[in-house]
């Protein structure tokens, strides 16, 4: 059975299949008091907010960033008051939180991208109160006092970012893409996981023998003791490989390639350099703006911008300005109803409409950059042309900003290549919106979930355009997506002339491994075998 792998690990053991939800509760009436049902309810979310937020401060890291969201889902006061009017018409509690997680969950799944990103977290959100509600435990990991491999549907964000590790040697799911929450969190956690496999959960029953290797996407049942000490064996030499010593990304023959580290907060570069970040290729500045009611100060983005960039003393960080807009809605910058908000008023399109807020960003990233010793780079997402490209650098340069780029994620930035570098100082591939415009397929839905794979001949043909014209005008060319973290991938996009790739800190270990493995003309041929296939599974398979 195939998969999409996360990472390069392997793992053999015993599967263990996660429970089943809870069963449906009824619409049958409460029989009782309305208001005591009611504070029945509301006591029950308070509780499981309150557990997620702490769940969210014992993890830190993404992981936290993701259970802080599911725990905001279970205060938000619009919910409360729609289970609690509910309960009042005289359902039950467990009907009442049922029915009204299942509502807010069709409304986010309509707004799509970001906000139905977060409609697949509700559903465990509400398992967990419908759980407290009938005093049992909420559905999650299973227990054993041996080590296994779980096998499940699906994964809840709060489940996979508090597994146990010494007791989960992987992580294999029917659902679930390279950008899944499951696959992020897996990766950043480095554990070693397939998603997406087919027919799995027809197919595995507990206790049966498994093997996982997220390097092939391969998932092999009743495996063979010879098979089983095979992977054992490929288990030691891969983690032997991942904690060599520390070195600049290389490939075998000496070529450099930067590898640098996607992070969302300045508290998270401690870890990063740990790690053998040689820089930050991805700061994403939006926490500073998506709780807020109005635009951050100038003196507020300064603060945080110089306590980053003062991690990464003489080394480079690339921040991108605010990525938001119909998708990401706030009240300041575009509030509007858009019926497709995927393919909207986003990223560079909204920071035009409202350029007084890029330009406070912009200003605070340069006075930030001149009280430190970082090598500031700057980017704006979402740029389609040279047009666009123009536009932002020019108001960089205003402000003294000296190396400005853009991000490429929508395909005409691919086709328009060359007019590009000639604007850019650099240019960043964001693979996960690169793939999903490629195919038209919202990268957030389940339903078309098949095409959510950067290693499709389409998308790796656009970054081969980026790369030959980086090449061809010496303009670095980065990838700060997901496909950076894999690291066969790795090696391919580095034969497609990309130049630096950046990640979750956690998969630097292993796709720096990976590359000290090729040779920069190796690195070429199993481009080229890539770009021939006819399939995302028939370029892996190419390349493995």
């Amino acid at each position: 059975m195939h998969g999409v792998g996360v990472g390069r690990g392997i793992a053999a053991g015993k599967a263990l299949r996660m429970p089943e939800k809870l069963t449906p509760p009824t619409d049958a009436p409460h029989g009782g008091d309305g208001d005591e049902e009611a504070n029945r309810a509301s006591e029950a979310l308070a509780a499981v907010a309150q557990e997620l937020h702490e769940r969210g401060e014992v993890v830190g890291g993404e992981a936290q960033d993701v259970l802080q969201a599911a725990s905001l889902m279970a205060q938000d006061p619009a919910l409360a008051d729609d289970v609690s009017s509910r309960i009042r018409a005289g359902v039950n509690a467990e009907y009442a939180v049922q029915e009204g997680f299942g509502q807010f969950k069709q409304m986010l799944v309509a707004l799509g991208g970001y906000m139905a990103e977060r409609a697949t977290d509700l559903d465990d959100v509400a398992q967990r109160v419908i759980a407290r509600l009938r005093g049992v435990p909420a559905p999650g990991v299973p227990e054993s006092d041996e080590p296994f491999v779980l096998v499940a549907r699906d994964l809840a964000p709060a489940d996979t970012a508090t597994l146990d590790l010494d007791k989960v040697l992987a992580l294999v799911t029917q659902d679930g893409g390279p950008t899944s929450h499951t696959a992020i969190l897996a990766r950043a956690k480095s554990i070693t996981a397939i998603v997406g496999v087919p027919g799995l959960l027809d197919a595995v029953s507990d206790g049966q023998g498994i093997i996982a290797d997220a390097r092939t996407g391969e998932v092999t049942l009743d495996p063979s003791d010879r098979e089983i000490a095979a992977a054992l064996a490929e288990r030691s030499r891969r983690s032997e490989a991942a904690s060599a010593p520390i070195t600049p990304g290389a490939l075998a023959d000496g070529t450099q390639v930067q590898l640098l580290a996607n992070l969302g907060r300045p508290e998270e570069a401690a870890e990063a350099v740990k790690l053998g970040a040689e820089g930050v290729g991805l700061f994403r500045t939006e926490f500073l703006f998506l709780d807020a009611k109005e635009p951050p100060s100038v003196e507020w983005q300064t603060e945080q911008y110089t306590a980053m960039l003062s991690a990464f003393e003489g080394k480079k960080v690339v921040v991108r300005v605010l990525d938001a807009g119909a998708d990401k809605p706030l009240s300041f910058l575009n509030d509007a109803d858009e019926e497709n908000p995927a393919l909207g008023l986003r990223g560079i399109r909204a920071l035009e409409k409202n350029e007084n807020i890029l330009r406070d960003q912009l200003k605070a990233l340069a006075q930030a950059d001149a009280a430190t010793n970082a090598d500031l780079w700057v980017m704006a997402p979402m740029i389609a042309n040279a047009e666009e490209t123009e536009y932002f650098v020019g108001i960089g340069r205003e402000y003294g900003l000296k190396t400005v780029g853009a991000m490429a994620e929508v395909p005409s930035i691919a086709v328009l290549a060359d007019q590009v570098m000639r604007h850019a100082d650099f240019v960043s591939i964001g693979t996960n919106d690169l793939t999903q415009y490629t195919f038209a397929a919202d990268r957030m839905l389940g339903t078309v979930a098949q095409f959510q794979d950067p290693w499709h001949p389409a998308v790796l043909r656009l970054i081969e355009r980026l790369g030959d014209a980086g090449a061809a005008l010496d303009t670095p060319v980065g990838v700060c997506g997901e496909a950076a973290a894999d690291p066969a991938l790795a090696v391919v996009l580095v034969g497609l002339g990309v130049t630096s790739l950046s990640m979750s800190p956690a998969a630097l270990a292993d796709v720096r491994a990976e590359l000290l493995t090729v040779t920069m003309e190796e690195a070429r041929e199993r481009a080229a075998k890539a770009l021939q296939a006819t399939s995302a599974r028939a370029a892996r398979e190419a390349v493995l």
